[in-house]
């Protein structure tokens, strides 16, 4: 089947939607990649008044995710309708989970794709036309980082969560693939890799018999260009004393350690079938907080798991409070259709896990301001990222780019997105900085 040809003798516009996180944002750049080299035009989230074909690449992880993502789809419909796109094809996880329902509730979609099938995608858009040379991502990200996704899927089984019934398995890409990816981002400019997968930790052990994240780290620094280092999804594992040993004596791995904890209570963790305790989650903190005394930690937490307790909140609490994460966000429990802990018993009432994380988010509020407050005064080096009104925003290594604080400096004109400078803090707020470059150059 061919969904379009060439009209008028000029190219396919394609316009790719990407939905979700940050592993769906690199999986949109291979496929937009693929489908420029084959000769269509392609932009990525960018107002179009028209286009020849809409792609959406869809989450489908919760279901807050599955709403936002029927809604986005019913979105694209209404424009095909209205004539502002002639094709509108679906992609990603959500197909992955209910392809069947989404075929038979959504008929004026023209094509829906697991993104395994993408190369049947590319085949279906271009008449199987093979793209020219070797087929590059397409970045999307402004051009000083880029993310590096280092595996596919996800071999642990925790009870609440659909990602290895989407991703399957845990497969690792070679290192020397991961390599030779960083050195062609270098030379495109990227100056901030960030590594992500389902699990970062357990990257290389399908390969080679045995967790390679801390060699890979080695040879990601070797490369000429990249700057900064970042870690994404670190799991409770004991290989994060290998990692922490590689990162304090790194010059470009960021003193930053993303590690989703989703709870401490060793009752809560055991009903979520984490495999770890909240003794070793604490000691690997401890680790981290003495031999890299100004490591910024973030994680997420789960509220209203089945079987919570007022007492495994309140110790949630006090840990929150006591280790103090550098940023944290808490989630709602979701019963997800599939998932082991959508059948369990002892529901917590909705009403009451909405209180829960209300009141974690509340404290953590107060934890970021306090933390900020402590960086006055304080010079960051920090990457300018965007001009916005007056301002020139920035990021030091200590926060990950759309998630994390962000540094306001008043824009003189002489600053430029993608550069280092120091900035001397002179403002803090609960989440973000304010301040002033001291040197333009470092």
């Amino acid at each position: 089947m061919t969904l379009l040809n060439k009209l008028n003798n000029k190219p396919i516009s394609v316009h790719v939607t990407t939905m979700g996180c940050s592993k769906n944002l690199v999986d949109s750049e291979v496929l937009m990649g693929r489908l420029h080299s084959a000769g269509l035009q392609v932009v990525h989230e960018r107002r179009m008044e028209k286009a020849d074909v809409a792609i959406i690449n869809t989450c489908g992880f919760v279901q807050d995710a599955i709403e936002e993502n029927i809604s986005q789809i019913l979105e694209w419909i209404s424009r095909k309708e209205h004539g502002r796109i002639q094709k509108l094809i679906v992609t990603g996880c959500l197909v992955k989970r209910f392809k069947e329902a989404l075929q038979r509730e959504l008929p004026e979609v023209d094509g829906f794709y697991t993104m395994d099938q993408a190369h049947l995608l590319v085949r279906d858009l271009t008449a199987g036309c093979s793209p020219a040379g070797q087929p590059r991502r397409m970045l999307s990200t402004p051009s000083h980082y880029a993310w590096l996704k280092i595996a596919e899927g996800c071999d642990r089984r925790c009870a609440f969560c659909t990602i290895p019934f989407i991703r399957g398995k845990n497969v690792s890409r070679p290192e020397e693939e991961l390599v030779e990816e960083a050195q062609w981002l270098a030379r495109q400019g990227v100056k901030e890799l960030i590594l992500i997968a389902q699990d970062t930790t357990r990257y290389g052990l399908d390969i080679y018999g045995k967790p390679q994240l801390p060699s890979l780290l080695k040879e990601l620094e070797k490369v000429e260009g990249i700057e900064w280092i970042r870690l994404h999804y670190t799991y409770p594992d004991k290989v994060l004393y290998q990692v922490l040993e590689v990162m304090k004596d790194s010059k470009k791995i960021c003193h930053y350690l993303d590690i989703p904890l989703q709870h401490i209570s060793d009752p809560v963790l055991s009903s979520m079938r984490r495999g770890h305790t909240k003794a070793l989650a604490a000691d690997i903190l401890k680790q981290f907080r003495r031999q890299i005394p100004d490591v910024a930690v973030r994680t997420t937490m789960i509220t209203g798991y089945p079987g919570e307790t007022e007492q495994h909140f309140q110790e949630l609490k006090e840990f929150v409070e006591s280790f103090g994460f550098d940023r944290l966000g808490a989630f709602v429990y979701s019963p997800e259709e599939g998932t082991a802990a959508a059948g369990f018993k002892h529901q917590v009432p909705e009403k009451v896990a909405q209180k829960r994380m209300e009141e974690l988010m509340e404290l953590q509020k107060n934890i970021s301001a306090r933390l900020n407050s402590r960086k006055e005064g304080k010079v960051l080096k920090a990457i300018a990222e965007r001009k916005e009104g007056p301002y020139r925003v920035m990021r030091s290594q200590y926060d990950s780019p759309e998630v994390d604080t962000e540094i306001f400096v008043t824009d003189d004109g002489t600053l430029e997105n993608g550069q280092f400078y120091h900035i001397q803090i002179t403002r803090a707020g609960d989440y973000d900085l304010w301040g002033k470059p001291v040197q333009t150059q470092p």
